[in-house]
């Protein structure tokens, strides 16, 4: 295994930019998620890493071996990676053993090599009963589960993911999730996977980076991302969040309209203005006002409700006619048109980085 490191890694065509002056490092062993909206330049940088495109500028090293520069570009054969695309890229003639197979048997090593390998691998997998059958034969599940196999057996560096479960539906996307990183347990290569899908990063990843036009706008640990976003794209991207306006009055308490809220985050300048997040299912409603000198208390009316079974889905709308989302428990039947208060806790309100 090697670490994969990207520095200041650039991709322009023509006056677009593409992948932006991103650094980042993948040490041993670890699985870091590329995540961002479509365009946010995630796949590129995996097609650099893979060595099928060229950067404009940067460097992209593996373990102590510069891989990608303006200068020099290894091609992908020579990088010891392994790639897996959203399409699982199957032999259509050759059964599952033969696909898992075939990175080694081009690799000429001797049979009995091979069907160690091949055992041992078909075994993890959990694709021993399914080794006669061919793709046409098997689930997307199934097909995926291969193509995961068939890169793994070649005990590459480096593993690639590029939207490896976006064809899968639900309830196999969801299995797969816990079988990728199941995989990544037990064998612990270096891994870069890009998705578009917060829950597959979040169950997935060691790091998530999270891009956005062509840049790593935060990097950190799942929890870090969902718990402390630093900016807003970040706290909407990931999980759904309240975005919230105000005026800082002094380096931790701000006023939206005529409240006074706390918050935490960041250390706030008086007379600055300030974006705060707070998520759905943080904020608390009531129909009783609160003590007349309480913070982190606004005023709103319910615009509409949804019962889901579990919780009440409202969306709420303060003086200034900014809307909130607000998620309560299923016995909390509040009707539209009903003044409320809204209790946001200071703990819970993250004053975000200026633009």
């Amino acid at each position: 295994m090697a670490s994969v490191e990207l520095k200041g890694l650039t991709k322009r065509y023509g006056a677009a930019v593409a992948v932006d002056d991103v650094s980042l490092r993948v040490e041993h062993g670890q699985l870091v998620c590329l995540l961002g909206p479509s365009g946010c330049g995630k796949t590129t940088t995996l097609r650099l890493i893979a060595g099928f495109i060229e950067p404009s500028a940067g460097e992209i090293v593996v373990g102590d071996k510069v891989l990608s520069s303006p200068a020099r570009t290894v091609p992908p054969e020579g990088r010891n990676m392994s790639m897996i695309f959203q399409s699982y890229a199957l032999w259509p003639h050759m059964t599952v053993a033969e696909n898992v197979s075939y990175g080694l048997r081009i690799r000429k090593l001797d049979k009995a090599t091979i069907d160690a390998k091949l055992k041992a691998i078909l075994t993890t997998a959990r694709l021993e009963a399914l080794a006669g059958r061919y793709p046409g034969e098997l689930s997307g599940g199934q097909q995926q589960r291969v193509s995961l196999a068939r890169a793994l057996v070649v005990e590459p560096e480096t593993l690639l993911l590029d939207e490896p479960l976006s064809n899968l539906d639900a309830n196999l996307r969801e299995e797969m999730r816990f079988e990728i990183r199941r995989l990544h347990d037990r064998y612990r290569y270096t891994t870069v996977y890009v998705t578009h899908d917060q829950s597959e990063a979040m169950t997935t990843a060691d790091l998530i980076a999270v891009m956005n036009h062509g840049k790593v706008e935060q990097l950190g640990t799942p929890e870090d991302i969902y718990s402390r976003p630093r900016s807003e794209f970040v706290a909407r991207f990931i999980g759904g969040s309240n975005i919230l306006r105000g005026t800082a009055l002094d380096a931790n308490r701000l006023s939206i309209g005529n409240a006074s809220v706390r918050s935490t985050g960041r250390t706030l300048q008086p007379g600055r203005p300030v974006a705060l997040s707070i998520r759905q299912h943080e904020v608390g409603i009531a129909l009783e006002a609160p003590r007349s000198d309480a913070e982190n208390h606004l005023r709103a009316v319910v615009a509409r409700q949804v019962f889901l079974g579990s919780a009440r889905d409202y969306t709420v709308q303060l003086d200034d006619k900014t809307e909130l989302r607000v998620t309560a428990p299923p016995g909390q039947n509040i009707a539209p048109g009903q003044a409320v208060w809204l209790h946001l806790p200071a703990e819970q309100c993250r004053a975000l980085a200026e633009d």
